[in-house]
């Protein structure tokens, strides 16, 4: 028997009840359930509970895993608790917004807290090699005036090169750009990018 996928779906939105980013992700989430019946999901807010790095937390992480202090163990016990979730996963989705031309500073720190030498990437001769291959990331972005690829959108090209360093290379960007001018209209395309890209099942196809 086939095991159900495992999905860690991760939203940056600062405005959960307000967020178009996070409605399009239910959206998705949904869709993924019509394909699949039994897929497993754990759902984190970014903005709740994440730490910025600081020096006692990047000395920790240089120093070598058998020579950490009990302190340095435990100052990087919830990165480890955050790789735990991206190992554990076979798909992962990231909703968010722009903010000023980039990614909210909830997702930032996430992406550093994740992004370790040694543990999800490693250095090899022709530079840093990527170690959670196999996995595929969706990531739904929302901005107000910017146009999604344009020279000052700073999200997709990011996002896309972050998770290419850490092994992740088969990554989907589903967006709804420019609400600020339409935002009907353009939540309308986001969702029916969703619907396009991972269509529902049928009854037929399953039999």
């Amino acid at each position: 028997m086939t095991r159900p996928s495992r999905i860690l779906r991760l939203d940056a939105s600062a405005n959960p009840g307000a967020s178009s980013s996070r409605k399009l992700g239910d959206i998705l989430i949904e869709q993924l359930r019509r394909r699949e019946q039994t897929l497993r999901l754990r759902q984190r807010d970014l903005n709740q509970d994440i730490a910025l790095i600081d020096s006692d937390w990047v000395g920790a992480d240089f120093t070598a895993a058998d020579a950490r202090s009990l302190a340095q163990r435990e100052r990087l016990a919830f990165s480890d608790d955050l790789i735990e979730e991206l190992v554990w996963s076979d798909r992962i989705i990231v909703t968010t917004p722009m903010y000023n031309f980039g990614v909210p500073a909830a997702l930032k720190a996430w992406l550093d807290l994740v992004c370790r030498a040694g543990v999800t990437f490693r250095y090899g001769n022709n530079g840093p090699v990527g170690l959670l291959e196999g996995k595929s990331a969706e990531v739904v972005v929302t901005t107000g005036g910017v146009p999604l690829d344009s020279p000052v959108d700073f999200v997709s090209g990011y996002l896309r090169q972050v998770f290419s360093f850490i092994g992740v290379e088969d990554v989907t960007i589903i967006g709804a750009d420019r609400m600020n001018i339409d935002a009907d209209a353009s939540f309308a395309r986001a969702k029916r990018q969703i619907e396009e890209i991972y269509p529902a099942i049928t009854a037929r196809e399953v039999a």
